[in-house]
């Protein structure tokens, strides 16, 4: 039988007759997950996995403290398919954490460290968890403190589990969990449960700005292809160490990074902070081959190379969704530009692909089984070459439903089942090839009068002064036009951020619009970022529309 054998009500499963099709064409495994990270244990057991700031952790060490957690959390009174609400900065305990959810066939639901009561309870609640674990060596934030607390609000929760904690009253510790299983006979119990490749084995969440992030179900199987595909596509090998200092517990992280990295046979590093010494210890030590930077992050490599913590000659390649062309421009590297979303769909270039599709576009999908259309924004109508359209989508790995979230699901779904993403494409021959550019979001546009400014193209423009290490692109409130353009900027260490006029002189000469050009700068220490690490533009909104009125009630 083809499908899901026990569904979870609220789970949206794909169609019987198009996981044949995927199974046929060999876009989609027979085995989930758990069971390709067991095999791999097995396959790779005398080599590094991790490299931490503890020391390393080789597969076989990793494979028994996951087996014996998955057993501790049984010992719990844990059963299969329940939900687990994981709040925890990355470490070494994260990952074991992890995969001894997946190896005892819970479900983690990813939320983050930053999260506070309104989001927890909210997740809490609509995934009916029933354990929350959080790390327990912030000085800044007491979660385990934090998760007791909420066990009130959250009906369902019976445990709370923290890791790198001290004893303390109802709450269990990781490591005590670990110490009390028989590796044996825990290798035994994992190796004996029932698994099903078409079960949700992990509930993701959106990466929503304006409300409670929606919960993503991945089931077994296409999460393990999505990782699958990627480690392929990138070319990881055994001989690879990987550095992606993003959140473990995001999806980013997670499909393009940790998880194809343990499939693999590869280590995946992991530095004690987000400092650059931090990272400099993790390049002298382990030398990574592989790494894996958003925009934002770029200073931070800089700050590492500048400071003299390390240097970058092992890196062979880098990977990044928005900061591809400023990688491979400054640092002289193969580097792949991509998209991707926690609700599936990725997209890749290629290291052969020319220098201006690695600056300007996002690739093609990794499965050929992925269908895109673009569609002119409001309609059905598929966009042409060269037109802006949002990217709707259908898949092997994409998401059929949010979870236990109908009405949003018939605005989120074409009639036949495409995603709508709310990301603006535009698709381009190349070669012979489609191949794809990001055009924004679909309301990531500053309407300016009659004129409509694309956010995203005036950004590459700006970024593209000398005195420019970031800068993002809001609409700011205005009685005659409606908008104006406002940048915010963050200025290179020790350059002052341009003028309004100096702007003006650098995008004539570039050879963009008048109209497009910004009408006011706010400079910053660092660009607002949503708690996924994307840029929180709604809050540069608001901050402008603040302090316009402000002026206006001063005159």
């Amino acid at each position: 039988m083809i499908g899901v054998q026990e569904p979870i009500p609220g789970v949206v499963y794909p169609e019987p007759e198009r996981l044949r099709a995927y199974l046929a064409a060999g876009e989609l495994p027979e085995i989930g997950l758990a069971q390709a990270l067991c095999r791999a244990f097995a396959t790779h057991a005398a080599r590094p996995a991790l490299h931490t700031p503890e020391g390393t952790i080789t597969y076989a060490a990793l494979d028994s403290i996951t087996n014996r957690l998955a057993a501790a959390l049984w010992s719990l009174g844990l059963q299969p398919l329940e939900r687990v609400l994981f709040q925890c900065a990355n470490s070494k305990e994260l990952v074991y954490a992890l995969i001894g959810c997946l190896k005892a066939g819970l479900i983690p639901v990813c939320t983050l460290p930053s999260h506070r009561e309104r989001e927890i309870t909210y997740l809490g609640n609509h995934t009916a968890a029933r354990a929350h674990i959080v790390h327990d060596d912030d000085e800044k934030f007491d979660l385990a403190a934090f998760a007791q607390s909420l066990r009130g609000a959250i009906p369902s929760i019976r445990h709370v589990i923290t890791l790198r904690g001290q004893p303390r009253p109802g709450i269990s510790r990781l490591e005590d969990l670990a110490a009390s299983q028989n590796a044996a006979s825990a290798a035994q119990a994992v190796n004996t449960l029932p698994r099903d490749p078409f079960q949700a084995c992990i509930f993701q969440l959106s990466g929503g700005t304006t409300s409670i992030p929606k919960v993503i179900p991945r089931m077994a199987n296409d999460y393990f292809f999505n990782m699958q595909r990627t480690a392929q596509w990138l070319g990881y090998t055994p001989a690879d160490t990987l550095f992606m200092p993003m959140p473990i517990i995001h999806n980013a992280c997670m499909v393009c990074f940790l998880g194809p990295a343990l499939i693999s046979g590869a280590a995946f590093a992991i530095p004690r902070d987000m400092s650059p010494p931090a990272w400099g210890e993790v390049f002298r030590a382990h030398r990574p081959t592989f790494a894996g930077l958003i925009r934002a992050l770029l200073p931070r490599l800089e700050a590492m190379l500048n400071e003299g913590h390390a240097d970058i000659s092992s890196i062979r390649a880098f990977w990044s969704p928005d900061g591809a062309n400023l990688l491979r421009e400054k640092f002289h590297r193969p580097t792949y530009a991509m998209f991707g979303m926690s609700e599936g769909l990725n997209m890749y270039t290629k290291a052969s692909d020319p220098d201006e599709v690695i600056d300007t576009c996002v690739g093609r999908p990794i499965s050929a089984c992925d269908e895109v259309r673009l569609l002119k924004p409001g309609t059905s109508i598929e966009a042409d070459f060269g037109e802006p359209g949002e990217l709707t989508c259908r898949g092997p790995y994409t998401l059929r439903g949010y979870y236990n979230a109908a009405e949003r699901n018939l605005e989120a779904f074409t009639p036949d089942g495409f995603y709508r993403s709310g990301d603006l494409m535009i698709k381009r021959r190349v070669n012979g090839e489609t191949i794809y550019a990001f055009a924004g979001r679909a309301k990531d546009i500053v309407s300016r009068g009659h004129e409509k400014v694309n956010c995203e193209e005036l950004e590459h423009a700006l970024a593209t002064h000398p005195a420019i290490a970031d800068c993002a692109i809001v609409g700011m409130p205005d009685p005659k036009l409606g908008e104006r353009i406002c940048a915010y900027i963050v200025a290179r260490p020790g350059q002052p951020a341009p003028t309004v006029a100096q702007l003006a002189e650098h995008l004539r000469a570039y050879g963009l619009a008048k109209f497009k050009w910004p009408e006011r700068i706010e400079t910053v220490p660092a660009l607002s970022l949503t708690k996924v690490g994307k840029l929180d533009k709604a809050a540069m909104r608001q901050d402008i529309a603040r302090k316009l009125a402000a002026e206006a009630t001063a005159q």
